[in-house]
């Protein structure tokens, strides 16, 4: 299926995206799938509320409800073709082309009661009721011909050739009303030349009664309730035509600006169709005025509409409008509840942006097929963050052409949104449309302390958000996200601001922590969030062992080793999977420390690393060590940088 190109008109609304555009139709209008691939028939059955879909690509007849719900699926009927509804709604024919033959099937259990063979390869394909005789069009090109069923015989029997000496170029379309007895329709749909044929039936024996070319390539064609015209839809002509029977003169045209497809007539009169659509600008027209009036036109689909068979119809009320768009896994069954009434097609412009407590205009237009007075009532909502469920504005009246606008002086920013509604009347649909403006708000200040300042492990330290003016909020949350993938954003605090303008948090510093302070804004003053991030040391200490004494060289303090003992260090830091410590070992010569060796060390999950340091060999080596935390070095970056105190110790003999 082709995808239609957007007109220039939808397509300057999605470049403006500040005005919102809506064509609302009827409230209780439902559209859901169906499962029909190829619909080619529809018939509505009054007597049981029940629509029948023959579905040639699949062999079965689907059975829904009025709101296109499935009720049974009839399957087994190769390349199912035309139905007819008997008189009574009591039987439902199908036309078996792959089979050739007719099927009766009862439309109270939906099971067959009888088949009615047509012959070989007569492959029929079209149906209609009269006089007691159920009619059929049959065959493939120029060998083609009309039949039927005698249904009132004892045993019913099939007779064929009875086009009375019309040579049809296909199976030819069957139409009859019981508003005029003894009467069949037969369209020559297959070549341009061909005609619309009449037939008298009233002796039991068709007869032709007149007969004229009228362009060919019938599409579909629907009697009126009074039985004495058709309403015929052709390609190549941009309207329905209407016919008298008894001549086959023009009566009137209803007009449409794109190909028809089918049509249906309601039982008052009304004329509906479909039409190929190919620029998306309306698919489903419904003549309630006749054919001097503009249609009430609908957009139903955004597909090409489907160009065989026939799928649109009234219901038997003539209340409602069912129409299938789409096909394969994509058909749609549409239920028009009000389809005579015009749908209005509302807009409203509001500017991009405005100034809060300023003036700003808002316009729009509201269009139909059939006009609208000026003077029209239309009611307007402001929806903002002081009105979260909608103030009103009062009514406001449709000037001339459509077209209407009024001012207003928005007391809150953000977003604010203008909802205009149409309520309808006795001809025309309700509509609704919106459109938005982002006002503006002033920006509050606020501050939060301690951006860049690093602390010591564990150290408890008071984070102080500071809000200045605003209009009414005066709450705002306080979120830390500490350092490391184990640990999530958290809202630890939310608060009402002190007199001063101030709410604070205390943390214990164990990482590196990036806090933040939210304002969510209100009607005036804009939201607003401001982050510190703050750091913090690890807890680390160096502890040797296997000393046999201490004591002092000058005022630093020394472990007493003998030469051959060798020094145990044991690093004790705050754990982090995957954390190692840095060990740093230097030595004493002639009055100034040496680098003696550097290397990282994995710390248990007790926080714990033991290295053995050897031993030196000889009496008066003096040696210090220190355990380091390095941020990333150190495998990971959840804490800053930190030194542990050297520890001095020195080898005697």
């Amino acid at each position: 299926m082709r995808i239609r190109t957007l007109p220039a008109a939808t397509a300057l609304a999605v470049l403006f995206s500040s005005a919102v555009l809506t064509t609302a139709p009827a409230s209780a209008d439902t559209t859901r799938p169906i499962a029909v691939s190829d619909a080619d028939d529809t018939v509505v059955d009054g007597v049981h509320q029940r629509l029948y879909f023959s579905d040639r690509s699949n062999d079965k007849i689907v059975v829904t409800d009025h709101t296109g719900k499935a009720v049974a699926t009839l399957t087994g009927l190769p390349q199912v073709r035309g139905l007819e509804l008997s008189p009574d709604s009591g039987t439902l024919y199908a036309a078996v082309y792959g089979a050739d033959k007719i099927v009766a099937i009862d439309t109270a259990t939906l099971t067959r009661t009888a088949e009615y063979p047509t012959g070989d390869k007569t492959i029929p394909s079209r149906l209609a009721y009269a006089d007691g005789k159920l009619w059929f069009g049959y065959g493939d090109q120029w060998d083609s011909g009309l039949g039927s069923v005698d249904l009132t015989a004892e045993t019913p029997t099939v007779t064929l050739d009875l086009a009375a000496g019309h040579d049809f170029s296909g199976p030819p379309d069957l139409y009859a009303s019981p508003a005029n007895p003894g009467t069949l329709l037969a369209l020559d749909s297959h070549i341009s030349s061909a005609p619309i044929v009449v037939y008298d039936t009233s002796s039991g024996t068709p007869v032709i009664r007149v007969s004229a070319e009228k362009g060919g390539f019938y599409r579909d064609a629907a009697i009126t309730p009074d039985g004495q015209n058709v309403v015929v839809a052709g390609p190549g002509k941009r309207a329905l035509t209407e016919y008298r029977l008894s001549d086959l003169e023009q009566v009137r045209t209803y007009p449409v600006p794109d190909e028809p497809e089918t049509v249906s007539v309601a039982p008052d009169g009304t004329v509906a169709a479909t039409v190929l659509d190919t620029d998306d600008l309306g698919d489903t027209y419904v003549f309630a005025g006749g054919s001097g009036k503009p249609a009430s036109v609908r957009n139903l689909s955004h597909q090409w509409m489907p160009w065989f068979g026939h799928s649109m119809n009234w219901s038997a009320d003539g209340r409602k409008l069912f129409v299938l768009t789409g096909s394969s896994e994509f058909t749609q069954f549409h239920t028009i509840d009000e389809p005579r009434k015009y749908v209005g097609t509302l807009k409203v412009d509001a500017p991009a942006t405005a100034t809060r407590a300023k003036s700003l205009t808002v316009k729009g237009s509201l269009t139909a097929a059939l006009a609208l007075p000026a003077g029209t009532p239309l009611a307007v909502t402001r929806t903002d963050m002081e009105s979260p469920k909608g103030k009103s504005l009062g009514t406001k009246r449709l000037g001339t052409g459509g077209k209407f606008s009024f001012t207003d002086t928005p007391p809150a920013g953000s977003k604010v949104t203008y909802t205009v509604r149409y309520a309808g009347d006795a001809t025309h649909t309700s509509a609704t449309a919106s459109d938005t403006v982002s006002v503006s708000r002033a920006t509050p200040t606020l501050t939060l302390n301690n951006n860049g300042k690093v602390y010591g492990y564990a150290k408890k330290v008071a984070f102080t958000a500071h809000l200045g003016t605003t209009y009414k909020n005066r709450t705002v949350e306080i979120w830390t996200d500490p350092f490391g993938a184990d640990k999530p954003k958290k809202r630890v605090k939310t608060g009402t601001v002190n007199s001063r303008g101030n709410l604070s948090v205390t943390l214990a510093m164990t990482r590196d922590t990036a806090v933040t302070v939210v304002f969510k804004g209100d009607a005036r003053y804009a939201p607003k969030s401001v982050k510190s991030t703050a750091y913090a040391r690890v807890k680390v200490s160096t502890a040797l062992s296997k000393h046999y004494k201490t004591g002092k060289i000058g005022s630093t303090t020394y472990r007493y080793f003998h030469r051959n003992t060798n020094v145990i260090s044991t690093t004790t830091m705050s754990y982090y999977k995957g954390r190692k410590q840095r060990l740093e070992l230097q030595v004493y010569y002639q009055g100034k420390w040496y680098y003696g060796a550097t290397e990282y060390f994995k710390l248990g999950t007790n926080g714990k690393s033991v290295v053995n340091l050897g031993h030196s060999g000889k009496s008066g080596i003096r040696a210090r060590v220190r355990s380091s935390y390095v941020n990333s070095a150190s495998g990971d970056t959840v804490n800053s940088t930190t030194h542990g105190s050297w520890t001095y110790f020195i080898f005697t003999s």
